[in-house]
């Protein structure tokens, strides 16, 4: 399994992205995160990650779970496609709606599994491969729900990290504040968790785990 996990954006040490992907560069870029967000506003995120991921050398294009609800063999079909799955912060809780909706929950593991494709991204994307996203509600909203999607709040994470994960931690970012209570939240209940700075990332690389930048 590789993982590349930053707080925010490519952060300090897109080196170690571009090491795992042993100069694969194909990307698909999923935005779902940002599904609540204006037709502007989205058209912008993606415009500035696919910028960043083509300036660190990688061949960027938007992967929009929305067009695989309900046909997760079109979704698997299509993601042997790619060499990288770079997965956009946001609203964590819409972000796992997606996954469910799309089956890439079922799916990612087995191309995990098998280095079939290295996943990156940062914030919400981090936060659904944890064992729970309870306490994320202190940062995200679990009620906002564009339109296509399941009513239902998912608690559940992927569980492909043993741990949770605070982004943002004591940085410059709007988030910054709610992400205290989050961790005041995982202290509280006994919650495994790793705070990350902005610039910093987490990087997995089969039983390793490490922390950079």
């Amino acid at each position: 399994m590789k993982l590349y996990l930053s707080s925010f954006g490519l952060g300090n040490h897109s080196d170690e992205l571009l090491r795992l992907l042993q100069g694969k560069k194909r990307t698909g870029v999923v935005l779902n995160a940002k599904d609540g967000s204006s037709l502007q506003g989205r058209a912008f995120s993606l415009s500035r990650e696919c910028e960043g991921l083509a300036s660190i050398g990688l061949y960027p294009i938007e992967l929009d779970l929305r067009d695989f609800f309900g046909q997760p063999d079109r979704l698997r079909e299509t993601l042997r496609d790619f060499d990288l799955l770079w997965v956009r912060g946001g609203n964590t809780f819409v972000l796992r709606r997606a996954f469910r909706q799309s089956g890439l929950d079922q799916i990612l593991p087995e191309f995990l599994a098998r280095d079939q494709i290295v996943y990156g991204g940062f914030s919400a994307a981090v936060a659904v491969l944890t064992p729970s996203l309870r306490g994320l509600e202190l940062v995200d909203d679990p009620e906002g729900v564009p339109p296509g999607y399941e009513q239902e709040t998912i608690w559940e994470g992927l569980n492909l990290l043993p741990y949770a994960v605070a982004p943002h931690y004591r940085s410059d970012h709007p988030e910054s504040e709610s992400v205290e209570r989050l961790v005041q939240h995982f202290i509280d209940n006994h919650v495994l968790f790793r705070a990350l700075r902005d610039g910093e990332a987490i990087v997995v690389d089969g039983e390793r785990h490490s922390v950079v930048g």
